[in-house]
């Protein structure tokens, strides 16, 4: 009642379809219980919600929640209030992007998504550098976790690309902080999975948005030669622009049922070829998915650029895919297939989702054991895979990455149907997680999780490493109560009589 009664510019819900909404996310795998939900419009709204829960002894907690896309829970709380960062309500809207063109960075609220963040860019011809393969996550989401993509290879994660924040803390203060202000607060909260404050402001590093994107999708059934080919292309990522590739990813293909799904997906094939008949005796191919930026300046010399990069690959030499289309639209280009799920009604399914980063030294092991072992022929959804440099991501952030020079993400990105089909179920997708994460301790491939999920601190320590001791040391300065993201478990929330330290 007394969070109620605060005199706020937004709006504080209890309406029961509000609370739904907040208790569940993209996952559906576990299900909050939030009390009220805050619809904010100013950092001011957050910090008076958030110095009343601090003061309170009733146990609460605050969640703040983006587009809802977390998977495990992460922005849920059940004793307390969630903080709905986008998709407003009301008369009252917190600030609109503002773009500052001269300087190339972007003010944008942390609750804006990064399909209106390029929007609003694209109105001065510029772009955000790094992104994530979908655009309707908010920014406050992503910079709490990393945020990757196929540039990330070149650019850095979007944390990476970040020149300032705003941030509410545990204790309801509203800092801004950047590398010469706030500094260590500024390092922990990228990727610090919302543990030491609430992004209510972010500043943007852009570049000049190219107009015209060439997209490429070339086959192999030799694993070796694919990663070896992604890793030479990620290796330019210092050589000028018309020398490298700006967007390098790739995916596994073990389920020849999704051929028809990849093939469509891209126009006109260079060389038409049934491509069920590339399937090697393993069963397993690989795609590796490329792109490069033009403009109309440029448009004269793409093809040169590109068949000069294509010549030093060794991919299956009938398996071109090519086809040219707007910036805009390749990078928005999840969301025409979560469209088309919708319609068919498998968006809202549970989604079991596995995100790991794999040294490279194991990587071939982590094929033969996982692509080639465990999963069989059936996947569930896309399983992406490619490299990053590690000198792209700033050690000072929370992000705990492999100890390597490149390392691979990794990501299951599958749906469970309740279709009587075993190998779709949730218990057997869960089932299979946990086997491919025995599988790689049992082999000594030390992976980090990328969107972690643990549920005891001691695995979360483990997780963190030799970052952990730093990390509690700034939850305890900046959230000593532990009322900021309970949903990830990392600390449990204490009351004022009770000791500061996690159970």
């Amino acid at each position: 009642m007394e969070i109620l009664r605060l005199g706020i510019d937004g709006q504080l819900s209890v309406d029961p379809s509000d609370v739904e909404t907040a208790s569940l996310d993209f996952g559906l795998l576990t299900r909050g219980q939030p009390l009220a939900v805050l619809h904010p419009v100013s950092a001011q709204d957050i910090s008076q919600v958030v110095k009343a829960v601090y003061g309170s002894n009733q146990g609460m907690t605050v969640s703040a929640r983006g587009h809802g896309h977390s998977i495990n829970g992460q922005a849920q709380t059940t004793n307390g209030v969630v903080i709905q960062m986008s998709g407003w309500k009301g008369g009252n809207k917190p600030p609109r992007p503002r773009v500052w063109a001269e300087e190339r960075y972007v003010d944008v609220w942390g609750g804006e998504l990064w399909i209106d963040v390029l929007k609003s860019t694209l109105e001065y011809g510029l772009a955000p550098k790094s992104w994530t393969d979908y655009l309707y996550l908010s920014v406050g989401g992503t910079l709490s976790n990393a945020g990757i993509s196929g540039q990330a290879f070149n650019h850095g994660p979007q944390i990476s690309n970040v020149y300032e924040l705003d941030v509410v803390t545990g204790k309801g203060e509203v800092l801004t902080c950047s590398e010469d202000e706030n500094t260590e607060l500024f390092h922990a909260v990228l990727g610090g999975l919302g543990q030491f404050g609430i992004i209510t402001r972010a500043r943007i590093s852009l570049e000049p948005a190219p107009k015209m994107v060439r997209w490429i999708r070339v086959l192999y059934s030799n694993f070796s030669a694919f990663t070896s080919d992604q890793e030479h292309l990620i290796s330019l990522h210092a050589e000028p622009g018309n020398q490298k590739f700006d967007y390098v990813e790739g995916f596994v293909i073990v389920d020849e049922g999704l051929i028809n799904n990849w093939r469509s997906s891209l126009l006109s094939p260079q060389n038409p070829v049934k491509i069920s008949t590339l399937f090697p005796s393993g069963g397993v191919l690989y795609c590796l998915e490329i792109a490069k930026n033009y403009h109309e300046s440029t448009v004269q010399t793409i093809d040169q650029e590109v068949e000069f990069l294509l010549k030093k690959l060794n991919f299956i030499s009938t398996s071109v895919f090519t086809t040219d289309l707007l910036y805009v639209d390749f990078l928005d280009r999840v969301h025409k297939a979560e469209l088309k799920l919708r319609s068919k009604g498998l968006w809202e399914v549970p989604h079991p989702w596995l995100n790991l980063f794999i040294p490279s030294s194991k990587i071939a092991e982590f094929d033969k054991g996982v692509f080639k072992g465990i999963l069989g022929n059936k996947t569930s959804g896309p399983i992406l895979i490619y490299p990053m440099n590690k000198n792209k991501w700033d050690h000072r952030s929370s992000v705990v990455t492999p100890d390597e020079g490149v390392f691979y993400l990794v990501a299951l990105l599958r749906s469970a149907l309740d279709n009587g089909e075993e190998t779709q179920s949730l218990e057997y997708l869960n089932n299979q997680n946990r086997q491919i994460l025995r599988y790689c301790d049992e082999a000594g491939i030390k992976v980090k999780r990328y969107l972690p999920h643990y549920t005891t601190q001691q695995e979360w320590m483990d997780h963190f490493g030799n970052k952990w001791d730093r990390f509690y040391e700034m939850k305890m300065e900046f959230d000593p109560r532990h009322i900021l993201a309970s949903g990830q478990r990392i600390f449990t929330p204490t009351f004022p009589s009770s000791s500061n330290m996690p159970s």
